[in-house]
């Protein structure tokens, strides 16, 4: 497969979506971006704007294994990474697979969850792999976690510890549908209607060709620069008490590269750095409370 084949493939995952989230466009790309470089997504909004349907959307079109979770505060960490349970017929324990054990998590209400169950994830995130009593399974590969939650202020709610933040790629945010949308909802042309008529347009190895694709893009010395330069002036000023990580470093650069590749170019801009700066590090960083309270 080359390059311009790969770029297709990224054009027809992002096409198979629209036809399920309309006038939504960047919100896709930049999904798209993050699956390509190989991180994990969370979609922040108010519940009813679509965004478990767009996250179902995308697990169909790429055509891999998904599982579903739909965190309430009764999700144990046992249910995310798995357990072992006695068998009396063997005499032994065998190990019963979690959620996790599959390509894609959809982590439905992520917020909704005990700080302990949302931390399970964390090994997953970071390492594609759960340790239960002191034994490590690897999770298939790709992984990754496309997690929802409502903000803050709604009841119920528990807010995501900063080094879970850390591991996401980036933080998107649908918003509420144009009226001309609205109003087919209004209809009934909801999403769930529309939904079962996305169709898979790629598989393990086309997304493993488009993620090679991508670390491929040039990216010159200046750009990773200028990335490391903003990333660091987090951590230098009063109003942050807690600034970004190197690990958004790594991630910018990658989105960068991602984002070059679905624009069809073989090397990065400034832009294209600029254009991901917010989504991929305003929930890394913590307002300082002069800063939160003026």
């Amino acid at each position: 497969m080359d390059t311009i084949n790969s770029i297709g493939n990224a054009k027809q995952i992002l096409r198979e979506v629209s036809r399920v989230i309309v006038g939504k466009d960047e919100v896709m790309i930049k999904v798209l971006l993050g699956i390509v470089a190989g991180g994990h997504i969370l979609m922040e909004d108010i519940p009813g704007v679509g965004k478990t349907t767009m996250a179902l959307a995308f697990s169909k079109a790429l055509g891999l294994e998904y599982n579903r979770v739909q965190f309430t505060p009764d999700v144990t960490a046992s249910d995310i990474t798995g357990y072992n349970i006695f068998n009396r017929k063997t005499g032994d324990f065998e190990f019963r697979e979690g959620a996790v054990m599959c390509n894609i998590l959809l982590a439905d209400e992520i917020n909704r969850a005990s700080p302990k169950t949302q931390s399970s994830l964390l090994e997953a995130m970071n390492d594609g792999r759960v340790t239960v009593d002191g034994t490590a399974y690897l999770l298939p590969d790709p992984f990754m976690v496309i997690a929802t939650q409502n903000p803050l202020g709604f009841v119920g709610t528990y807010p995501l510890p900063e080094a879970q933040l850390d591991r996401f790629a980036l933080r998107l945010s649908l918003g509420y549908p144009e009226k001309k949308q609205e109003i087919e909802i209004a209809k009934g042309k909801s999403h769930d209607k529309t939904l079962p008529t996305v169709r898979r347009r790629a598989n393990r190895e086309i997304i493993a060709e488009m993620k090679r694709y991508a670390d491929e893009v040039y990216c010159d010395d200046s750009i990773y620069e200028y990335i490391v330069d903003f990333v660091a002036s987090t951590r230098n000023t009063k109003y942050l008490s807690l600034g970004a990580s190197p690990r958004a470093s790594i991630m910018l650069g990658r989105l960068a590269k991602a984002y070059a590749f679905i624009d069809g170019r073989e090397y990065v801009l400034p832009s294209d750095v600029g254009v991901l700066l917010l989504p991929s590090l305003a929930h890394r960083v913590v307002l300082s409370r002069e800063a939160a309270g003026s």
